[in-house]
């Protein structure tokens, strides 16, 4: 990381989560030194929340933050902890509740998470659905219910998996799910400069959407492909002009099918790129790109 420039201002804050995976949100600390996985309580715009410290004391410049800071409350005590336990409770009990007024309702709507702010001022519920949904009415019997704030908000796949979990095709815990604080955008353009297949079994996450580990090395294979023909592309070999079979991008290979003569069978090599130069390119696969 590199160092703040000495004649710039700068702000102590710390970095507080509110969710797994989740952005971290910029507070002042005060005079409160608190280290990375504390329980910190603090005000937010839904309410007064419990949150992890994702961020100990720093310093940043002050152009990297929205003022005023917010201040936390506190570091959380055995007593704030036991009310987040009883909160969690309520929100387990909760579930039946709100499915039980949807289908009253006959709304379409799936529930995939509850959440309750650590004042139990506000009640968030997180739901999936086709299309839009009319709620106003739920919302209005829920408000009887809990005697609290209701706020219901319609997420898309990649939210619900993120918030669900789950395991990857790679065998490891959703990147969404572990790390990843925020969705890049993902093209199909990406599976293509990565010679995957584009069957969208292969290429999409549990989500259904593509997978976001795409994105990962997009910038390395961009760079590689720079210095590539396209399949179809006509070249010059050591041993005579060819088309274009394959390309290997890591190892910066390509296959040719070589004809010494315009009549002779065409034979297959591979060579290092540096070995070829590009002859003309192939008018429909250049169209495509």
């Amino acid at each position: 990381m590199s160092e703040i420039a000495e004649n710039t201002k700068t702000v102590e804050i710390i970095g507080v989560s509110f969710r797994r995976a989740g952005t971290a949100y910029y507070f002042d600390p005060g005079k409160v030194a608190v280290e990375r996985d504390m329980k910190v309580i603090v005000e937010t715009a839904r309410g007064v929340e419990c949150g992890t410290v994702k961020l100990a004391n720093r310093f940043v410049p002050e152009s990297a933050i929205v003022a005023p800071l917010k201040k936390i409350i506190r570091i959380a005590t055995d007593e704030d902890l036991s009310q987040i336990e009883k909160n969690r409770e309520r929100e387990a009990e909760a579930i039946p509740v709100f499915a039980e007024a949807v289908k009253r309702h006959n709304l379409d709507m799936k529930l995939v998470d509850i959440e309750l702010t650590f004042d139990q001022s506000k009640i968030f519920f997180y739901f999936s659905a086709d299309g839009r949904v009319d709620f106003r009415e739920l919302v209005k019997e829920l408000v009887s219910i809990f005697r609290m704030r209701i706020e219901l908000r319609q997420i898309g796949p990649r939210d619900e998996t993120k918030i669900l979990g789950g395991v990857g095709v790679c065998g490891r815990g959703l990147c969404c799910a572990t790390f990843l604080t925020e969705f890049g955008s993902v093209s199909v353009k990406m599976a293509k400069d990565q010679n995957l297949s584009l069957n969208p079994v292969k290429i999409s996450g549990v989500c259904g959407r593509l997978m976001c580990c795409l994105k990962y090395e997009e910038e390395t294979y961009e760079e590689l492909n720079k210095n590539l023909p396209n399949i179809g592309d006509t070249v010059k070999t050591p041993d005579g002009n060819g088309e274009v079979m394959n390309v290997m991008i890591l190892r910066q290979l390509v296959k040719v099918a070589v004809r010494k003569k315009p009549q002779d069978e065409p034979s297959i090599a591979t060579y290092p790129i540096n070995n070829i130069t590009l002859i003309t390119k192939n008018a429909k696969q250049n169209d495509s790109k």
